[in-house]
């Protein structure tokens, strides 16, 4: 089994706290997020960007294992995952994921490439992630 995590400091209240993002292995280091740079037009990071980069990136490597399944290996796969933020019920919900795919297989079978995209989509284990169930361990320094 293999783990990996990401960690966030937050401080402050929602409108005008700051926060870090950061993953273990250090690609992001402290990048720094805001209600601003969610919501607004301020320049840095924020959740559904990091989940859409990571589901892209998932999407791609499962694509890329079903089209081996087929004997198909792409030039290029080229994927953006677009998270959708959108405010309900008084809070905020991700109601839906949109993946735009382009994949660059000259001479391969369009059916078996479409096929094995639709797999994917249904099994890279970030789709998956975005049905599962929660689970949480809480500490409390009050």
């Amino acid at each position: 089994m293999t783990k990996r995590s990401g960690s966030a400091h937050w401080e402050g209240d929602l409108r005008t706290g700051k926060g870090t993002i950061s993953t273990e292995s250090g690609a992001l280091a402290e990048i720094p997020y805001s209600f601003a740079k969610r919501f607004g037009d301020e320049k840095g990071s924020n959740p559904e960007e990091i989940i859409g980069a990571a589901h892209a990136a998932c999407f791609s490597m499962a694509l890329s294992a079903e089209l081996a399944k087929a004997h198909i290996t792409a030039d290029a796969i080229d994927t953006t995952s677009t998270v959708e933020l959108v405010q309900a019920g008084g809070g905020f919900e991700i109601p839906a994921v949109h993946l735009t795919v382009t994949v660059k297989a000259p001479g391969a079978d369009r059916t078996k490439v479409q096929v094995a995209t639709e797999t994917a989509k249904a099994n890279c284990p970030v789709s998956k992630l975005l049905r599962a169930t929660i689970t949480m361990n809480a500490t409390y320094s009050i």
